[in-house]
């Protein structure tokens, strides 16, 4: 709590008739909400002896955590990966966009570039509290270039990167200044990778093993450097075989070190993950399972030609591929359809579906104890949604900033 008199005197918010999200559960409990925190009645009450200022009634929607996605590459037109000349407005649109999809923060990802892109780009996305403007900005995602040549995907080969003998120089004279980076993916199997690892860990930057051809052996060395993350499971990897399961195999590796939770990403789209590799993948790891949109451009625009990067993207329906072949590349997937497709193709609970979009996200950025729970104390950032999961309206720091257009009669 913010504290003091000034808080003391602010006016309190109280949310009636839904079904909260805390500790795993659907309660049917209110929440109290003052200076954009969640409070707890019992010690508002019996410290303060006071009652809300103001109640709105939710109508029996569930409120839920709001959604994180740490892995998008843009939206509606924006390309993060494009050096614009205002790169700034390009993430308020998507920012301002995604709010209608219930994501109330989000890590704005580049994929491969070329060293200019990323000197001109990064100082321009800040971390960056949500409100009524869009969902805040956590962080920069890089995917790449430091990434297998053999699983590249969509990225371009010629800006492909490996590490050479000052590894973590390289690092730094690819991208200029890290300040505004959360996450970074990277190939184990290269050489220097495990340096790199540890300088990045060090920094407080979440490190994703992805794009790789690594070995069990290698991504559990990964880990055991720092490692915390996935990128897109199943996705620009070597397949899962029973004699070396690869990195896939990190969900159930007993050399994971003892009270790390190693995190993967999924693309719940219908189209990157076939619904049994994400029932298998949720049983054996449940607690790490991370929703990502791993969205491009193209999301919100339609079919057509767009791009990504470097790279010019045809997307035919639900489909988008690099022009010209048959390789995907990113989703054009929002959150809330990604949640939903998660809990078609999974079976599992409406809390475990939610929880995937919201609390381990959060858990992977070490956020937990502000974004991704409703617990006394955290971030009023939340969600209601209706009993099939479609966003009713999109609350930051207790403020509405989105709200469903009501059916008239």
């Amino acid at each position: 709590m913010r504290g003091g008199q000034d808080s003391v005197r602010a006016p309190v918010l109280r949310f009636t008739n839904c079904r909260l999200l805390r500790a795993g559960k659907l309660l049917r409990e209110d929440l109290w909400v003052r200076e954009g925190r969640i409070l707890d009645p019992e010690k508002l009450f019996f410290d303060e002896q006071r009652l809300a200022d103001q109640q709105r009634d939710c109508g029996g929607c569930i409120l839920a955590p709001g959604f994180i996605d740490v892995q998008i590459n843009g939206g509606f037109g924006v390309d993060f990966s494009q050096a614009t000349e205002d790169v700034g407005s390009g993430v308020a649109l998507v920012a301002q966009k995604i709010l209608a999809h219930g994501v109330t923060s989000f890590c704005p990802t580049l994929v491969t570039s070329p060293p200019e892109v990323y000197h001109k780009v990064l100082p321009h996305i800040p971390v960056k509290r949500g409100g009524p403007h869009g969902a805040g900005v956590l962080g920069v995602h890089l995917e790449g270039p430091f990434i297998s040549q053999q699983k590249r995907g969509a990225h371009p080969e010629a800006h492909l990167r490996s590490f050479e003998a000052n590894a973590f120089k390289d690092v730094l004279a690819t991208y200029g200044c890290l300040d505004n980076v959360c996450i970074l993916t990277l190939a184990p199997e290269l050489d220097r990778s495990h340096e790199v690892i540890r300088e990045l860990t060090a920094l407080g930057i979440r490190v994703s093993l992805g794009h790789s051809v690594a070995d069990l052996q290698m991504a559990e060395k990964a880990v055991q450097s720092g490692a915390t993350f996935i990128t897109h499971l199943f996705n620009a990897m070597l397949p899962f075989h029973h004699r070396d399961p690869g990195i896939v195999g990190l969900l159930t590796s007993d050399q994971v070190p003892a009270g790390r939770c190693v995190f993967y990403g999924m693309i719940a789209d219908g189209i990157h993950t076939n619904p049994a590799a994400l029932r298998i993948a949720h049983r054996a790891h449940p607690q790490g399972l991370v929703l990502v949109t791993d969205a491009i451009p193209a999301l919100g625009l339609g079919n057509g030609r767009h791009t990504l990067g470097q790279q010019v993207v045809e997307v035919d329906e639900l489909s988008a591929y690099v022009a010209g072949t048959t390789t995907l590349c990113g989703s054009i997937a929002p959150m809330d359809v990604c949640v939903r497709n998660f809990l078609e193709a999974t079976g599992c609970s409406l809390e475990s579906a939610l929880e995937a979009a919201s609390l381990h996200p959060a858990q992977l950025l070490g956020l937990e104890e502000c974004k991704g729970t409703l617990d006394f104390g955290a971030d009023a950032d939340f969600v209601l949604l209706d009993d099939a999961l479609h966003v009713q309206a999109t609350y930051i720091s207790g403020e509405l900033v989105w709200q469903a257009e009501v059916a008239r009669p």
